[in-house]
């Protein structure tokens, strides 16, 4: 039986020029026939198209990907799950640099200073958000070459923005957006770990995938934006909270519109409140920043309580 190969035998398959090229074939010949990584191709088809000495030798190199990056079938080969996720990276080119994209100004937020311009630039390869005034941190996300190929200005950051928004989504229902692990999540108290300015954000959200250790954190009511609810309540006040930056909710923390607290001292319970004119959102969460339960609140405005 077939023993398991390890991370540098796996990798050591593809530093062979002719083993990528069958990959690519692969893949090229699924886009032709706009199938998805069931599509097989053929023993011959491959031989046809990869440039190959003999029929032994592309036997030989065939051999070696199947089980690890290829699937053999009676009507020829396919992709495994790490054979597609390996062959869109290289066709992306996602090994380079990503170009360089100057500085972006941009709507946003800075919950130190509430100013509401802040810039995008590139920095060790992350998608670095600054304030425009104080030139502190807003927001930072990995960035690939690909997003930023074609890309600039908005369009870039109507990229990153999506991108991250999925993301933060997957790890919301448990599961890693990069191996689709397991994610376990956590609440932190602020107070417990360094922080530029104390009193700007109560509790934060620690997400961590259990096997490839991707995490992302988030200001507590920044994750709970995301749930459902949330989503709808904004979306009837003219807030796209998908189509939104992270960055932009800086806003909402600086001016108190969205805020955090213990529900319960005596227990790991979080009541988040989201405002919105005069109506707010309350969200009840648990020790993992589950959301147990919903309510809608229309608040009287200054008007009516002297009315």
């Amino acid at each position: 039986m077939e023993t398991e190969r390890s991370a540098d035998e796996v990798f050591g398959l593809l530093s062979d020029e002719i083993r990528l090229d069958i990959l690519r074939t692969v893949a090229l010949a699924q886009n032709e026939k706009k199938q998805t990584g069931m599509a097989s191709l053929s023993f011959s088809d491959i031989y046809h198209r990869v440039e190959v000495d003999n029929t032994s030798k592309l036997s030989y190199h065939l051999g070696e990907l199947t089980g690890t990056f290829l699937r053999k079938h009676d009507d020829g080969y396919a992709f495994t799950h790490a054979g597609e996720q390996m062959v869109r990276f290289v066709l992306a080119e996602n090994y380079h640099q990503p170009s360089d994209i100057g500085s972006i100004e941009t709507e946003g937020g800075c919950q130190f200073c509430g100013e509401t311009t802040v810039r995008a630039v590139l920095e060790d390869q992350y998608f670095m958000v600054y304030c425009t005034v104080c030139d502190r941190g807003a927001n930072a996300y990995r960035v690939r070459p690909a997003q930023v190929r074609e890309r600039s200005g908005d369009d870039l950051i109507d990229a990153v923005i999506r991108e991250q928004a999925a993301d933060l989504l997957k790890a919301r229902r448990g599961v890693c957006p990069d191996c689709a692990g397991r994610i376990e999540t956590e609440v932190w108290d602020a107070a417990d770990i360094p922080f530029p300015e104390e009193g700007l954000v109560s509790f934060i959200t620690v997400n961590e995938c259990q096997d490839c250790l991707r995490f992302l954190s988030l200001p507590l009511p920044a994750a709970a934006a995301y749930h459902p609810e949330s989503i709808s309540f904004h979306w009837e006040h003219g807030v796209d909270i998908l189509g939104s930056g992270v960055w932009e909710f800086n806003r909402y923390l600086h001016d108190g519109r969205w805020s955090s607290e213990r529900a319960d001292t005596n227990s790991e319970k979080y009541r988040v409140e989201l405002r919105r004119d005069t109506s707010s959102l309350r969200l009840f969460l648990d020790e993992s920043a589950g959301v147990t339960r919903t309510e809608r609140v229309r608040r009287r405005d200054q008007n009516e309580s002297q009315s």
